[in-house]
């Protein structure tokens, strides 16, 4: 399944900081480590070389991907017009069976982090929230069950204070 090319502003300007800060300050710190290991000789049994140019190879992935997705991604700065219904962005308060409260924000592929409880809006809680309003019974498919939320409450952060 391809992924999600939306991201809030939020998550944009991060990735857009992790780009710059890895190409114009650790790939170069890298690059210098480097050639400073390989002047020392036989770089067959060097650990510093192996090991730095193991950390350069990972750094340029991680270039190209923040490139390629950069390049592609559809940031969201706004609010959606009708606030009542579940879309990108939103900031949704869930009860389940045993009257438990969660919290989840709905946020690019990118961005997810269960720790901040924000949730990619590939993943099935996500797409099965989408639509929905306040109130409304959500089904959610599980891999070992299916579980029941309702709608307490929808937010909207306000995009330019993130």
């Amino acid at each position: 399944m391809k992924r999600s090319n939306l991201i809030t502003a939020a998550g944009a300007t991060r990735l857009r900081n992790e780009l710059a800060h890895l190409w114009k300050n650790l790939r170069p710190e890298v690059t210098r480590a480097i050639n400073a290991a390989a002047a020392e000789g036989d770089r067959s049994e060097n650990a510093e070389y192996i090991y730095r140019k193991k950390q350069l190879r990972e750094i340029d992935r991680r270039i190209r991907y923040l490139q390629k997705r950069t390049a592609e991604m559809k940031v969201i700065e706004h609010r959606p017009v009708d606030q009542s219904k579940i879309y990108f962005g939103a900031v949704v308060t869930l009860i389940d069976e045993r009257n438990d409260e969660t919290v989840y924000r709905i946020v690019g592929s990118d961005e997810f982090d269960y720790k901040a409880e924000y949730i990619s809006v590939d993943s099935p809680m996500a797409r099965a929230l989408l639509g929905k309003g306040l109130d409304d019974e959500v089904t959610v498919k599980l891999p070992e069950e299916s579980k029941q939320f309702w709608i307490s409450e929808i937010e909207y952060p306000d995009p330019n204070q993130e």
